[in-house]
């Protein structure tokens, strides 16, 4: 059981950050996306402006959403052990 425990503790983080990178993609293909329609128009709208910043917003929202910021943190010190 204990070693069941220390495995998904293991894979967690694991997950947490291939989804934090999946999603940077996901934001950068997004942001791509909305700038070429932005720009093949000819002309600049205020919807399509709005739309762009909203999605920046997000994507900058997204990167402060890291978890490669608190994994010190996260960390025990070696004399620990855990339970």
């Amino acid at each position: 059981m204990n070693q069941q425990n220390s495995e998904v503790l293991a894979f967690l983080p694991m997950l947490q950050k291939g989804i934090w990178l999946f999603g940077i993609l996901s934001w950068i293909f997004g942001l791509t996306d909305r700038t070429i329609a932005l720009l093949s128009d000819g002309y600049l709208s205020a919807i399509d402006i709005v739309q762009l910043f909203t999605a920046s917003f997000f994507f900058l929202s997204w990167l402060f959403l890291s978890p490669f910021l608190g994994l010190n943190s996260q960390r025990q010190p070696k004399g620990e052990a855990s339970s």
